[in-house]
């Protein structure tokens, strides 16, 4: 895939130490020198809202706010909110450091704490767009961004502007964008057919799970209607009762990101991020003991059924975890405990195996922020086996979905591989480590349909781990 790729046949010295050699035509400039802040607002909230992620960059909001609902951005308003074309470089300022910034391809506005820029002539704004992601420019923006903690780093427009940017003629821009774009598409076909893999692998799963929460081992037990719809007919011997009556729910909270001393413990802080696995063991962040103390969140036991209850991943899966160790959960996740009749393994085995219909029965229908409403939840009726039951559904289930679970997470380290191979790729071409421009030249035409495929295929290819991300928003 990469052409033989080779590096240019001269460089010179940049005289900017993180960035080192640079091919010896290339421009080295302060970001001031060549792009310039814009700030346009909307008359009456009109456009197309935009949004920035550090998966997909920047694409159209899915919805709008209500006037009855404001939670997708907390603004009462769209007006004022800054007006950007196709080209214009928007940034989220707070995660910049994390590559939440990206040039549109479509004009729209944004969030009024964005920052929008807009480049000269001389410059192909979507080189730029690939430069400001790489991990180099990602971890500059880091280094010299303002704030205590990193969800609360801003880079500033100042700082922004001073910083070193490195430049190949334009001709070789759009070569080098063209080379990206058809290396990207290539691989987004491989992912894609990796997660068509994956899903039937956990539809298969889901399948046989929910067979056996449902109607146990015994083909042969004789059946009674349990009185719920989506149930059907249970064992004769089994029980159906409401979730509330069998497990505690305890909430979380996020303690308060201006005392940095909350955030250097060891306390593992589950969040809807960090639920990609069917165990918890470590999370992304940790706190400490007094954050658990003077904030809404609480300490877990070992053993517990975590469950996410306000993310974008509940347009199409409902995450479910048990952890290992202690951890504390922010306020979009729910914690599960039996109170004594229910095995935790099988409320796991239950809600994992019965997704699809729970996510009917738990979620409210025409709301604009995909959760779970707690009064769906506790009220919904589950089948409840004999303990003895439920340990024999789960030891069932384990060995039966060890195979399908080692090729899944086979499946999903080889994306993860290819994801790796792409960021190096791009980060090695428009840093100039590898020259393009022949390979470029060479490449094959492809089709305006075959594009607007590979585009909806990019979306899709990042929304689940888009999804199961919280977005920091600014009011």
């Amino acid at each position: 895939m990469l052409h033989n790729l080779k590096p240019y046949p001269a460089y010179k010295d940049s005289g900017v130490p993180w960035l080192g050699e640079v091919p010896e035509h290339w421009d080295v400039k302060r970001n001031k020198l060549f792009m310039r802040e814009i700030n346009e607002r909307s008359e009456d909230g009109s456009e197309e809202l935009l949004t920035v992620s550090q998966y997909t960059g920047v694409t159209a909001r899915r919805e709008r706010i209500s006037e009855e609902n404001g939670l997708l951005t907390n603004a009462a308003s769209l007006v004022g909110y800054k007006r950007v074309n196709p080209g214009d470089l928007v940034m989220n300022i707070m995660l910049a450091w994390n590559g939440s910034l990206g040039v549109s391809p479509i004009a729209g506005i944004a969030s009024p704490a964005y920052c929008v820029y807009r480049v000269t002539e001389k410059i192909e704004p979507r080189f730029l767009h690939y430069l400001f992601r790489t991990p180099l420019f990602t971890g500059v923006f880091k280094a010299v961004s303002t704030g205590v903690v990193d969800s609360r780093l801003r880079l500033y427009p100042e700082v922004f502007f001073r910083l070193i940017s490195i430049l190949p003629p334009k001709e070789e821009q759009s070569a080098i964008i063209h080379y990206l774009d058809y290396i990207a598409r290539r691989i987004r076909r491989y992912i894609r057919a990796k997660q068509k893999l994956i899903k039937l692998l956990e539809e298969k799963k889901q399948a046989i799970i929910h067979q056996a929460v449902t109607r146990g081992l015994d083909p042969n037990v004789k059946l009674k209607p349990s009185g719920v719809e989506w149930l059907g007919d249970v064992p004769e011997h089994w029980e159906v009762r409401k979730l509330k009556f069998e497990v505690t729910f305890t909430g979380g909270g996020t303690p308060s990101k201006a005392n940095a001393e909350f955030w250097t413990g060891d306390i593992p802080w589950v969040s809807p991020k960090d639920m990609k696995t069917s165990v918890i063991r470590d999370t992304e962040d940790h706190i400490s003991t007094s954050a658990v103390a003077e904030s809404a969140t609480k300490l877990i036991d070992p053993g517990a059924v975590l469950v996410v209850v306000r993310s974008g991943i509940l347009r199409r899966k409902i995450p479910v975890a048990i952890n290992n160790v202690s951890v504390a959960i922010n306020q979009d996740m729910k914690a599960l405990g039996s109170k004594g009749r229910l095995h935790n393994e099988y409320i796991f085995a239950l809600i994992e195996g019965c997704q699809k219909i729970l996510l009917t029965e738990w979620t409210k229908q025409g709301a604009t922020v995909e959760s779970i409403e707690h009064e769906l939840m506790a009220n919904s009726f589950i089948p409840i086996p004999p303990k003895n039951e439920q340990l024999a559904i789960v030891h069932f289930l384990n060995k039966a979905n060890k195979n399908i679970d080692s090729v899944i997470a086979k499946t999903h380290q080889e994306i993860s591989l290819l994801r790796e191979y792409r960021t190096r790729l791009i980060a090695d071409v428009v840093t100039g480590k590898l020259d393009v421009r022949e390979a470029a030249a060479n490449l094959p035409e492809e089709t305006d349909e075959t594009e607007a495929l590979d585009e909806e295929l990019a979306e899709d290819e990042e929304t689940t781990e888009e999804e199961i991300d919280c977005e920091i928003e600014e009011e």
